[in-house]
C-alpha cells in the first residue's frame, strides 16, 4: 500500500489544505500526510496516514508481515493483491481491510494511489468492527463485506472532502462513532497483547499464561479468538517486527543475540518467512511499513 523505500515523501499537516483531486496533476512520488490519533482511540488505532500517488507506469511491491492492521478508504485506481505467503485475498480491492498478516504479500497497481490508511492494533478490531481479530486473520477482506457501516457513502464523503484536515475530520468522526460498536477484548488478552508489545515479542508465553490464572488452553483460544493469532505466533511476528527494524543499525548477528533468536541462520529464516527475502535484500528494498509509515 505503501512506497517501498526510504525516499517517500512525507508532508505534515500544515502542508495538506491543498485540493489534490485534479486529475491532470503529473506523475509523482508518493506522499503521505500523518494525522495524529485522538486519545480516546489510543491503544485502539496506531496510526492514520493519507497516501497519494501517481505513476505512470504499473508499480509492483513487496508487502512485509506485520502486526498492525491497515484499513484502507480507497477514492484511487484499485489494488491487485497478487499474491499472499499465507493466508487468503488475492484479486483486486478498493477499499478494503487486511488482518493481522503473518507472511508477506505482493502488490501492485497502475495510474494512482489515493487513500486514507487506519492503522489499527489487534485490540482495535474488537472494540472498533465489533470483529474477533481471528475472522480476519491472514486475509485481506472488502470492506463493504468485513464492515457494512463503512461503505461507499463514506469513500464519496471522503473524496468529496478534497483536501487532507477534512477527510482527516470525517475519520475522526466515524472511528468514534465506532467505539461503542464492538467490545473490549477480555482484560487477560488485553494484558497478554500488551505484555507482548512492550517486550519487543521476547516474553515467555508460557510465564505470561501462568500469571493470567487461566490454563494455557483456555487463555491461548481467547487470545487466538480475539487477537487473531495464538500467543506464541503473535510474539513471533512482534519480535521479527523489532528486528527488522534494528537491521539498520548493526550486523545481523548482533541482532539476532540482542532478539533472542538461537543464531544468526535462525533470525535469516525468520526474515525469510515474513518478508521473503533475506536480511541483506530486506535491507537494500527498504520496503515502508506500517510502523515507518505512521512514524
Amino acid at each position: 500500500m505503501l512506497r517501498d523505500g526510504a525516499g517517500a515523501g512525507i508532508e505534515e499537516n500544515r502542508s495538506t489544505m491543498t485540493d489534490d483531486t485534479s486529475p491532470a496533476a503529473p506523475a509523482s512520488g508518493p506522499v503521505l500526510v500523518r494525522h495524529p490519533v485522538r486519545p480516546e482511540l489510543a491503544g485502539l488505532v496506531a496510526g492514520i496516514v493519507g497516501h497519494r500517488e501517481r505513476v505512470d507506469h504499473p508499480v509492483v511491491r513487496r508487502q512485509v508481515a506485520g502486526s498492525l492492521i491497515p484499513l484502507v478508504l480507497s477514492f484511487g485506481s484499485p489494488l491487485d493483491v497478487v499474491d499472499l505467503s499465507v493466508g487468503t485475498g488475492v484479486g483486486r480491492h478498493t477499499s478494503f481491510i487486511a488482518g493481522i498478516m503473518p507472511g508477506h504479500a505482493t502488490t501492485s497497481f497502475e495510474r494512482e494511489q489515493l487513500c486514507v490508511q487506519i492503522y489499527l492494533t489487534p485490540l482495535g478490531v474488537p472494540r472498533l468492527l465489533g470483529l474477533p481479530g481471528r475472522e480476519l486473520a491472514a486475509r485481506v477482506v472488502d470492506l463493504a463485506d468485513a464492515v457494512p457501516p463503512l461503505d461507499d457513502v463514506l469513500v464519496e464523503q471522503l473524496w468529496a472532502a478534497r483536501t487532507w484536515p477534512r477527510r482527516f475530520a470525517l475519520v475522526d468522526r466515524m472511528l468514534l462513532d465506532l467505539l461503542d460498536r464492538g467490545r473490549r477484548a477480555e482484560p487477560f488478552v488485553d494484558w497478554m497483547w500488551r505484555q507482548i508489545e512492550r517486550s519487543g515479542g521476547r516474553v515467555g508465553i508460557g510465564d505470561l499464561v501462568e500469571q493470567t490464572g487461566w490454563s494455557h488452553r483456555h487463555a491461548t483460544s481467547r487470545f487466538t479468538e480475539q487477537v487473531g493469532i495464538p500467543p506464541k505466533a503473535a510474539a513471533s511476528l512482534v519480535r521479527f517486527e523489532r528486528a527488522a527494524a534494528a537491521l539498520r543499525e548493526g550486523p545481523a548477528a548482533d541482532v539476532a543475540a540482542r532478539f533472542g533468536y538461537a543464531d544468526q541462520s535462525h533470525l535469516v529464516r525468520e526474515v525469510r518467512r515474513y518478508a521473503g527475502w533475506t536480511p541483506t535484500d530486506l535491507l537494500r528494498t527498504e520496503p515502508t511499513t506500517a510502523q515507518t509509515a505512521i512514524g
